[in-house]
């Protein structure tokens, strides 16, 4: 693997808190009615989504989850649209119809997140099939949870893509808990991982807490995936630090210790003091990253405050079927 160079380091950095800043202020506004509908937060997984997508182009393709903030910004999403679809305005991806958990931007690969559980896998499935039946080197990355690695959908994506050898990663972000279910009450697996065994395809683990882990697995998947290889399966070790939608509503009741664990973890602080002791960018700079990126948040919220309304005329515009 060739090292990443310094402005890729800080442009991974930058990503990060972008992500995290994008979230934690979905929050506040979430809380104070300025958007409505249920937001899921990806605040402590910033390393699973920048680490995986820093190794794909804006040809490849990526499917997405309820949680799905993360990923749609890790592809290169303009938050500006992203705040505009939580705000229900015209100016959002897609035009203020699909909410949180459905932004889609094809033109960078991203072909949706999904509010159904285990609903990524076949698509991501046949998008990896039209990338070995294009024969363009293209790859295609499905993103999912632990609790979603139990369905049948996961499974049966899994087979067809190990017998085809087809270029698709699976990434599996464990973030130890199904909705409000810990992992080892819903699965008697400890690694997700071990299930890539039953397809002959290699099954990895990583620290999903370090970007630059996931990054080199992810390095390794994706040139395997380029090469016709065949599909890998990631799990990526990772930790939600909020509650299943929003940051609290007190249903989740977690180990404080295991929280404390988790949160001394945080994916930023740890790349941002990797990255300071490697000389790549001091803590000043980074804190100077952060405010720019805060600023950036800003003025997206204004974007998606100032677009305008939908017009009820559009309501079955874009609907693939209508009551008759």
């Amino acid at each position: 693997m060739d090292q990443p160079s310094p402005e890729k380091l800080i442009g991974m950095l930058e990503r990060m808190m972008l992500v995290r800043e994008f979230d934690e202020q979905a929050a506040v506004l979430a809380e104070s009615d300025r958007i409505l509908g249920a937001v899921h937060l990806y605040c402590g997984e910033e390393g699973s989504a920048v680490g995986i997508c820093s190794n794909l182009t804006d040809d490849d393709y990526v499917t997405s989850t309820h949680r799905g903030h993360g990923h749609c910004l890790a592809k290169g999403g303009d938050p500006k649209q992203m705040y505009a679809e939580l705000f229900g305005r015209t100016g959002g991806y897609c035009k203020g119809k699909g909410g949180s958990m459905h932004i889609a931007d094809l033109d960078l690969g991203i072909l949706g997140a999904n509010g159904i559980v285990g609903a990524g896998p076949p698509i991501a499935m046949g998008a990896a099939f039209a990338c070995k039946y294009q024969g363009n080197g293209t790859v295609a990355v499905c993103f999912f949870g632990d609790g979603a690695s139990n369905q049948g959908t996961f499974h049966e994506a899994a087979n067809m893509a190990a017998l085809y050898k087809l270029p698709l990663l699976l990434v599996c972000e464990n973030n130890l808990y199904g909705e409000f279910t810990r992992q080892d009450r819903h699965q008697t697996v400890a690694d997700v991982a071990a299930r890539a065994a039953g397809y002959d395809i290699p099954g990895v683990v990583v620290d999903g807490q370090d970007v630059m882990a996931v990054y080199e697995a992810a390095n390794e998947a994706v040139r395997r995936a380029r090469a016709g290889e065949g599909p890998t399966l990631i799990e990526v070790k990772t930790y939600r630090f909020y509650d299943h939608v929003g940051r609290s509503f007190g249903r989740l009741k977690r180990d404080p210790e295991e929280e404390a664990y988790w949160r001394a973890r945080d994916p930023i602080q740890i790349f941002r003091e990797q990255l300071s002791e490697q000389g790549v960018l001091k803590e000043a700079a980074a804190d100077a990253l952060l405010e720019t990126v805060r600023a950036r948040i800003t003025e997206a919220v204004e974007f998606a405050e100032s677009s305008p309304w939908p017009d009820p005329s559009v309501l079955l515009d874009d609907v693939y079927t209508e009551a008759s």
